[in-house]
């Protein structure tokens, strides 16, 4: 079972590069993957002696992180030197790689600076397809309050896919928000009848919300959600402060809502002023299941689904205690499995009807051995 395979951590080697490679790390013993960090040096290095210089003491840092990733047990690759543009080359090197995602530190604002995020980063959110996952700068990554505001477009149905599996994997709780936007002012309405149309307008967001979140298997995640009225980044900014979030996954672009909207100003509010760390996505996913459907050993099979059991994915489990019995018909335990399954999927005709056939062979095995004891007590 994989939910993320590679990492391209970037690496800049400032005062949070630590806190950065200790986020990349605890990512990498979670979801058992593997690590490529690289660096950037500009290639307008006039002089060769301080070329040479800094191509060595960035290669010695880089060999340290190296030597630290497998220290931790962590599958590390030949980490990368490149010169020229950082973020064009961090975006093209996880397209070569084909990393699943970037992780990056927050970049070098000030304390007192507004804007947590540095231009290197924001540059690189602006321009790779692949996931970004932006670490808050001085605090240890911890995911237990996760918030994915959506909108209901694809890229957000991508974000909150997302978090779900990550609030599975962490055993966080993910807050679901959705922002009606309203009108203020208007010199076509009075003050009462925009309010009427604000009023109607925010029913039918929640309506659509309500619809939205029937798309999702959100059996195991322990969630609420979250609608309210306002300003889309004002709002979302307001409730990460509010919920005290430590993570904040969000879809960065999209051609309809909020979506559309964080392609100018909202986009560099939110992505800026973020006061936690970020996954920002647009048209891939960061973390996504895999499994090895080759399986035939029915032992692997089902160690395979209660793994999955134990990890939240309910519906991924059934089909392998499925397969466990396409094996063997007769294999009580994934009959059993498969009703703990169900009652976790909020389906009790199936829980039953899987719990009473494991018991049914159970009874009916113990009879065959009652039977096989008499016979050859009489010798028969």
């Amino acid at each position: 079972m994989k939910l993320l395979d590679h990492i391209l951590l970037g690496q800049d080697f400032g005062k949070s590069s630590t806190n950065t490679l200790n986020a990349a790390t605890k990512l990498a013993e979670v979801f058992k993957s593997k690590i490529t960090s690289i660096y950037v040096l500009p290639d307008d290095i006039a002089s060769e002696k301080a070329k040479g210089l800094l191509e060595e003491a960035a290669k010695s840092k880089l060999n340290d992180t190296f030597n630290t990733l497998k220290e931790h047990g962590v599958d590390v690759k030949e980490p990368l030197l490149k010169y020229g543009s950082t973020s064009d080359i961090i975006t093209k090197a996880a397209v070569d790689i084909q990393a699943n995602i970037i992780v990056l530190g927050a970049g070098n604002a000030t304390e007192d600076s507004k804007f947590r995020l540095g231009t290197t980063t924001e540059r690189i959110i602006q321009k790779s397809d692949k996931p970004v996952f932006i670490i808050k700068e001085n605090t240890p990554l911890t995911v237990t309050q996760i918030l994915c505001p959506v909108d209901f477009s694809s890229t957000s149905k991508r974000a909150l896919t997302n978090a779900i599996l990550i609030c599975k994997k962490f055993k966080a709780e993910l807050t679901i928000l959705s922002v009606c936007d309203v009108d203020t002012t208007s010199w076509l309405m009075s003050r009462e009848a925009l309010e009427d149309e604000n009023d109607s307008r925010c029913q039918k967001h929640k309506e659509r919300f309500d619809h939205f979140l029937k798309e999702f298997n959100l059996a195991g995640v322990n969630w609420t959600k979250d609608i309210r009225r306002g300003n889309p980044a004002e709002e979302i900014l307001s409730a990460i402060w509010q919920k005290k979030s430590d993570l904040l996954v969000m879809g960065t672009t999209g051609k309809t809502g909020l979506n559309r909207i964080l392609l100018g100003s909202v986009a560099q509010k939110v992505i800026r002023e973020v006061p936690c760390s970020l996954l920002a996505l647009k048209s891939e996913d960061a973390f996504k299941l895999e499994l090895d459907t080759n399986i035939k050993d029915l032992e692997q099979a089902y160690n395979m689904g209660v793994k999955l059991m134990e990890n939240h994915f309910y519906e991924e489990a059934v089909a392998q205690f499925k397969s466990c019995l396409n094996i063997n018909s007769m294999h009580i335990p994934a009959y059993f499995e498969l009703a703990k399954a169900y009652d976790k999927l909020n389906e009790p005709n199936l829980s039953k009807a899987y719990r009473d056939k494991g018991n049914d062979i159970k009874e009916q095995l113990w009879h065959t051995k009652i039977e096989d004891e008499v016979r050859k007590l009489r010798g028969s």
